[in-house]
């Protein structure tokens, strides 16, 4: 999952990333209105941390313009603004919520992790495809009650291919997800993650969930067919 954080007090920005790559996120930043419109434009993200006051664009302004563009994103405002006014004035422009600082990070997380639930559509913290099931919270996953010791990398693949399970991802997706605009690692990367979850996640003798669309990308579903790794 990537997540743009816009926060023009340095050292809280560098907090705030740390400890969202620590819970396996992907993140960019930015430190003023302008580059924050410019990142968005570029790239697609699954939420974004959006502070109120800051340099040549406020939060309010950016968030204005990304609504009239129809980016739908999810938007937390970060900010001192504790007023209903500003509350009010936030959630009236497009913002889904809104924590006033100083917040704990614990429940930053949470409030993250309630946004793109909404947009995805699903009230749970666990999601399933046949019988493997990915805790979102807990960022676990089992298959027939059996845990699978995932890295960071592969679980946030497999927590983006489950949140689409039965569509079919492009390389491009797949890497906007899981990597920033610093990363610069070798193209086949993506082939090799796919094949290490591969091994995890369909083991010998179960049906399989993870299928390779040639020249297209990958999907995560579970074939009527019931076919067998």
């Amino acid at each position: 999952m990537r997540i743009l954080v816009v926060e023009d007090e340095r050292d809280m920005n560098r907090l705030i990333q740390k400890t969202l790559k620590k819970e396996g996120y992907s993140v960019d930043c930015c430190f003023d209105g302008e580059e924050a419109l410019v990142c968005l434009m570029g790239a697609a993200y699954d939420a974004v941390l959006l502070d109120v006051m800051m340099p040549k664009l406020d939060g309010y302004k950016v968030l204005g313009q990304i609504r009239e563009k129809d980016m739908d994103t999810p938007v937390l405002f970060l900010t001192a603004k504790d007023s209903v006014a500003d509350r009010v004035k936030g959630l009236d422009l497009g913002a889904d919520d809104y924590l006033v600082k100083p917040f704990a990070f614990d429940e930053l997380l949470a409030r993250i992790r309630a946004m793109t639930r909404k947009r995805t559509g699903s009230r749970r913290n666990q999601i399933s495809v046949a019988d493997l099931t990915v805790d979102i919270e807990r960022r676990s996953v089992s298959r027939g009650g059996k845990e699978i010791a995932l890295l960071p990398k592969e679980f946030s693949i497999l927590e983006y291919m489950v949140r689409n399970q039965g569509i079919v991802l492009s390389r491009e997706q797949l890497e906007n997800q899981i990597w920033n605009y610093e990363y610069s690692g070798n193209s086949n990367n993506i082939d090799v993650y796919m094949s290490k979850l591969r091994k995890k996640i369909d083991g010998e003798g179960m049906c399989r969930l993870l299928h390779t669309i040639r020249g297209v990308g990958w999907v995560l579903r579970a074939d009527e067919a019931g076919d067998k790794a």
